[in-house]
């Protein structure tokens, strides 16, 4: 059960973090002030809650060495989430996936920089 919590808190923080960047890349970096709040609201949720199961609970059930696991499952987490940001946003591939790149770099170093502390 605590491996559970422990999810959840990752989602909400993953969630947080990766929106927040996600409202950051569009507004200002791509400077799109036509895309709504909800869209970018609901665009990092969805990313987050379609790939951090599968990040948490399939994929170890696969690989076993910690780099390989962290280099696949980021890997695929990206190209994952920049289909998803390309498909509701409606963005060209290369910049969905500068967006996905950024906000899962920025989620990725909070998280080692909390497990750190």
């Amino acid at each position: 059960m605590v491996y559970e919590i422990e999810f959840l808190k990752a989602l909400l923080l993953t969630i947080s973090i990766e929106t927040a960047m996600l409202f950051l890349l569009v507004k200002v970096f791509f400077k799109n002030p036509d895309c709504s709040n909800w869209l970018l609201l609901l665009t990092g949720t969805l990313a987050s809650f379609a790939t951090l199961p599968y990040l948490w609970f399939i994929l170890p059930l696969f690989i076993k060495t910690r780099i390989y696991y962290i280099i696949i499952g980021e890997l695929s987490v990206v190209l994952v989430e920049s289909v998803i940001i390309k498909g509701v946003l409606k963005t060209v591939y290369k910049e969905s996936l500068i967006i996905s790149v950024l906000c899962n770099l920025a989620s990725f170093l909070t998280g080692l920089l909390i497990n750190a502390i």
